[in-house]
């Protein structure tokens, strides 16, 4: 039992997974809320699903010591190339999902070759990146539509595989997410891929040294990252029959957020894809969760900022005694 414990507090989600069990029980206890009901509610499981899929790669990204907020302008990016390709000039549904999946590669491609080719922090070129994508799709909306917001329709092939409700109120993209996160679990823990993100976290100079492909790897970090926000704008155009200009900048405090809790270091090296995905869930609870509770909404950022410096507090203690015991076990061997 003792080393059952130790090995599930060795894993970085385990403070993800003990914050997700603390809200839940708040919630229940002090929040009135009805369990069943909460596990039920379409509302929250649909934030997390439109937040996870961005969250796992930016989550990655941070594994490896870079950060990407770009994605605050690629989700309204994703969704008004689809729209105004499809929408406006009537091409292809096909069309408009590759050139929104396309813009996704390009910008991660920048944000990659910018963060290996000079010394500027990987925080400021996206932030550059996330103004210039602001403006660029907002002058384009106007000049070739006239509009900010636009209009699409999706054939019923594209509709019901990226912007179907499952049961009236589950968006199809929930599957999408679970999908994904098998995916980037199978790859970054069950093959050399992980070992390679750990490392570049760790010491980027030694592992280049050691023959991993850093500037390869970055770049295609920074492709994942901007092309899983394309994808969920894309989603979203197809699921609402319209595209904005706006929205997008919650995300980049909800992701961040959502990594931490999983319990992603910033400075790199640390971090677990099941973590991100507690962690998704666990924010996402919190954010909507409040709304079937007897609380006040006016409690929900400090709830979400309690829960984001507990679960913090938690991952560098777990981190620390799981250090601990790995050289307590190396001194006894």
């Amino acid at each position: 039992m003792r080393d059952a414990f130790a090995a599930f507090i060795r894993q970085p989600g385990a403070g993800a997974v003990l914050s997700l069990i603390g809200i839940l029980m708040f919630f229940v206890v002090f929040g009135g809320v009805d369990f069943v009901s909460l596990m039920g509610a379409a509302s929250w499981v649909n934030f997390a699903a439109n937040l996870g899929i961005v969250a796992i790669p930016v989550g990655l990204l941070m594994m490896a010591g870079e950060l990407d907020i770009s994605i605050g302008a690629m989700i309204p990016a994703g969704s008004m190339t689809v729209a105004i390709v499809s929408g406006h000039f009537e091409l292809p549904i096909v069309v408009g999902m590759l050139c929104a999946l396309g813009l996704g590669v390009i910008v991660g491609t920048i944000n990659g070759l910018l963060t290996i080719r000079t010394t500027v922090p990987s925080l400021i070129i996206t932030l550059g990146t996330l103004v210039a994508m602001q403006g660029i799709v907002l002058t384009a909306s106007k000049v070739m539509t006239g509009a900010a917001s636009v209009a699409i329709t999706a054939p019923d092939w594209a509709k019901f595989t990226f912007g179907r409700l499952i049961g009236g109120s589950h968006q199809i993209i929930i599957l999408w997410w679970i999908a994904i996160a098998l995916v980037f679990w199978f790859v970054v823990h069950r093959q050399r891929f992980g070992n390679w993100l750990f490392a570049m976290g760790g010491d980027r100079d030694s592992a280049r040294n050691a023959g991993i492909p850093v500037d390869r790897m970055t770049i295609v970090l920074f492709i994942l990252s901007a092309t899983s926000a394309t994808f969920v704008g894309m989603c979203q155009a197809i699921l609402f029959n319209s595209a904005q200009v706006s929205g997008g900048m919650n995300i980049i405090f909800n992701v961040i957020v959502s990594v931490v809790v999983g319990g992603t270091l910033l400075t790199g090296g640390f971090g677990s894809v099941i973590g991100i995905f507690v962690g998704t869930l666990t924010f996402a609870i919190v954010n909507q969760g409040i709304y079937f509770t007897d609380i006040d909404r006016n409690w929900s950022n400090l709830i979400i900022g309690l829960t984001l410096l507990i679960a913090v507090a938690m991952n560098e203690s777990f981190r620390a005694l799981a250090l601990s015991m790995v050289s307590n076990k190396s001194k006894s061997a």
